[in-house]
């Protein structure tokens, strides 16, 4: 039934569109309420060029999302969940099971990692995490940056810019670019949400404000929001797991405004703060008559088994104070941002069995600590821009002229944590594991305090050759301390065919820095292979172990970017857009698999002399090839006594790995490097294709809308590997749909539900999956259906 449903409303859609003139803007968010008359166009950001005359004019895509409507009815609580239910191109997979990656969703376009997607707040850099993503991640060996540090509230749009654009940014934005844009307006709102699944449990709780205030002159927001996740689980009755949502309490505030300084001169700031106390759990850890006795658990402590949980203390800061002011005819812009991000890891539930083991070893009843500090890390990123630009009207049909330099200072620590929660206290393969289990501690060796520093200058030019034909280049050159310098450009055009139908193209290069989490990134743990310790080292970048396995310095990632598309408006509430896309990215850096004395006996004896038994690095290996098409259609008609908003959003993304390279050292252990299992982490870690279909009826005081979300297949690998068959997960539909009752113009009440049709993935062997259960972290989740409802008020 629900198929039929769900194939009904994609064809009634489309044969309704046509006939009414119905394809609208490329809109990927129906009108903000009290503002229904507008429909939010998709067009191109990274323009320079101030007063733009058209968002159908620009040379490129990029996706405007308001998001008062997410903030004020959506289903969804936090941005990056919100993002994805609206962007097709847009990926975040809420992971169980990952350790660290639990904590944090990061954001990714096009299926590529979530380093390859620059983030921008008001057109300013924003930070990645401290953390890299590890075990269990889609993102395996990415950082990123974080979504849901900023509250919904306080975002008036996000722009997707669907292209390349590291000649125009820098470093990270070889996908594209999202720019956050916030709230700056006079007045004041507030929100108050819950939601549950239907299946009892991951209650969200939500209250959060924005109030505009008029301050010498000119505006502040202030926007202030609470928001506590609970905790879900799908295991089994009888398992020790706890496969679901992660538990996290947010408190966050956030700052946004100017002033006049005279003469059309402004002042400007951001400040935003967030403290997240988060909680995921490990694997369980069996108890009486199990193998976990006493490698893993002890009998005075957890008889009956336990599941350890890895609690993250996370402190996020961003901020930005600049300046605007005009120098004859050109317009400067001068800023400094900071970035910050750290967290600590807390051990709870747990023991260190090594302890524990020789407590009882030495007479005591067998028990350890059940709570450790396993220490963590911290990121910071400080960016100072200077950007000038200057319209020319007498040139040509019109010409921008920018240009700009930029300086950014960054600094990645790795601190220690308690002796207890990384010592093996009763010797190696005695009995007992060491460290916190769960997650052990990082020891005094992982310790790193690392800086760098890169200069930058660009160029950006946009011209109105003719009436129809619109062209735009940027140039930007780009020096790091620790690896060097890259230049990268960009062309791109856009020709007005008639006054409907816009041709658009680019072309770019672009790159991405390797980041400090990945060049020094160092964890020393104890693992039992075929019931023999070794000692694993993610080893850094440049330290003595890489060195002796002969991994070279990791350097930038490059790529190449193309694009082929067009528009379509023929009246102003409609729209047709689609566009073509290749990005050819060489030398992407990945974790590689482990090196040891069986796999690559070259390797054996250095390790061994160093105390090693297996190894991982980051490494510059694998070159990749990423295509696919973007298309949007959107309508707004009258309905009966009702208006009907729709659009329509695909994306068709494919990646392949076309070349893994070795280096020297390791020339012909290709398949350790990158094994078929990681490949697809790199090729189908989120699905070839995505669909997003949007209906909003409004009829009055009452509002109804239904949004139907569409993913591909995705084929995972397994741990065994060949020829043990890979996963393969079914495409998969799902629907949110919700009510809203408009009380007056500033009282607005939604309940609804997310995922009505109780979608899960495909079930797999759950033996062959990344995080132990009968399915993976794959995007839409694996929760199941949820309620929710909202509650407005404007002041």
């Amino acid at each position: 039934m629900s198929r039929s449903l769900l194939l009904a409303l994609y064809g009634s859609t489309a044969l309704a569109a046509l006939p009414t003139a119905a394809l609208a803007q490329n809109t990927l968010a129906t009108p903000a309420a009290g503002n229904a008359d507008v429909v939010p166009s998709v067009s191109v950001v990274g323009s320079r060029r101030v007063g733009v005359a058209s968002a159908t004019d620009t040379p490129v895509a990029v996706d405007f999302i308001p998001m008062t409507k997410a903030a004020e009815q959506g289903g969804q609580f936090d941005l990056a969940q919100a993002l994805a239910t609206l962007s097709p191109s847009f990926n975040s997979t809420r992971q169980t099971g990952a350790d660290g990656a639990d904590l944090i969703d990061s954001a990714a376009l096009r299926g590529l990692g979530s380093d390859q997607t620059l983030v921008l707040v008001n057109g300013k850099r924003r930070h990645t995490v401290a953390l890299v993503n590890l075990f269990g991640a889609r993102n395996r060996g990415n950082t990123g940056t974080d979504m849901n540090a900023i509250p919904l509230m306080a975002i008036r749009e996000v722009q997707v810019l669907r292209d390349g654009a590291a000649a125009q940014y820098g470093s990270d934005a070889i996908a594209g670019v999202i720019n956050i844009d916030l709230k700056k307006n006079l007045g004041c709102e507030s929100v108050v949400g819950y939601g549950q699944y239907t299946a009892g449990d991951g209650e969200n709780w939500l209250a959060s404000a924005y109030c505009g205030v008029a301050v010498a002159g000119g505006v502040v927001g202030i926007t202030g929001e609470y928001y506590d996740r609970g905790r879900s689980n799908r295991a089994d009755a009888d398992s020790l797991r706890i496969i679901g949502d992660t538990k996290s309490e947010n408190q966050t505030v956030y700052l946004n405004g100017d002033f006049p300084a005279g003469a059309g001169n402004k002042f400007y700031f951001t400040a935003g703060v967030q403290r997240r106390d988060a909680s995921s759990a490990a694997f369980g850890r069996e108890g009486l008559g199990s193998e976990d006795i006493p490698s893993r658990n002890s009998a005075a402590m957890y008889p009956n088994g336990f599941v350890p949980f890895i609690n993250g203390d996370v402190d996020d800061r961003w901020g930005t104070v600049g300046y605007r002011w005009a120098m004859g005819e050109w317009n400067a812009d001068l800023s400094q941002t900071y970035g910050y991000n750290r967290l600590k890891y807390d051990i709870a539930n747990t023991l260190n069995a090594s302890i524990a083991n020789l407590d009882l070893t030495n007479g005591g009843a067998g028990v350890s600590a059940s709570n450790f500090n396993a220490g963590g890390f911290s990121f910071r990123q400080a960016t100072t821009n200077l950007d000038v630009s200057r319209f020319y009207s007498s040139v040509a049909q019109g010409m921008n002229v920018a240009f700009g330099l930029e300086h950014r200072r960054e600094n990645y620590q790795i601190f220690a944590g308690e002796a207890g929660s990384y010592i093996d206290a009763d010797g190696v393969g005695v009995g007992g594991n060491a460290g916190s289990q769960g997650f052990p501690g990082f020891q005094p060796g992982d310790e790193t305090d690392a800086d760098r520093h890169s200069s930058a200058a660009y160029i950006d030019v946009e011209t109105d050759l003719t009436d129809r034909f619109k062209l735009q280049t940027a140039l930007r050159y780009e020096r790091y301390s620790d690896f060097g310098s890259t230049t990268t450009g960009k062309i791109a055009g856009a020709y007005r065919i008639n006054p409907q139908v816009l041709l658009r193209g680019s072309a770019s290069t672009g790159f991405r820095a390797p980041s400090l989490q990945q060049m020094y990134f160092s964890s020393t743990f104890t693992d039992f292979v075929s019931g023999q310790p070794l000692d694993v080292v993610l080893a850094p970048n440049g330290g003595r172990v890489a060195n002796a396995a002969g991994i070279p310095s990791l350097k930038e990632e490059e790529s190449k970017s193309y694009t082929l598309g067009l528009t379509w408006a023929p009246t102003q509430s409609t729209s047709l857009t689609a566009d073509l896309y290749r990005i050819d990215i060489d030398d992407r850096i990945v974790l590689s698999g482990r090196f040891d004395a069986d796999n690559y006996p070259a390797l054996g004896a250095t390790l061994q002399q160093l105390g090693v038994g297996q190894a991982q690095f980051f490494v510059n290996s694998v070159d990749t090839k990423t295509q696919g098409l973007d298309l949007t259609v959107s309508n707004r008609a009258t309905v009966g006594i009702g208006r009907l908003n729709t659009y329509l959003a695909l994306n068709f993304s494919k990646t392949e790995v076309q070349r893994v390279k070795a280096p020297s050292s390791l020339a012909g252990f290709e398949d350790v490097l990158l094994s078929e299992r990681e490949r697809l982490f790199i090729e189908e870690g989120a699905p070839r294709r995505k669909a997003t279909l949007g209906l909003d009826w409004t009829q009055g005081q009452l509002e109804t809308s239904l949004r139907v979300i569409h993913f591909g297949p995705q084929t995972l690998g397994t741990f065994s590997g060949s020829p043990v068959p890979n996963q393969h997960y079914e495409a998969k539909t799902s629907a949110d749909l919700s009510f809203t009752w408009a009380f007056s113009d500033k009282t607005r009440l939604t309940v609804g539900g997310t995922n009505i049709f109780d979608v899960k993935p495909t079930r797999q062997d759950e033996n062959e999956t990344d995080n132990g259960f009968k399915y993976e972290s794959v995007q839409f989740g694996l929760n199941g259906a949820a309620m929710f409802a909202r509650l407005a008020h404007k002041f």
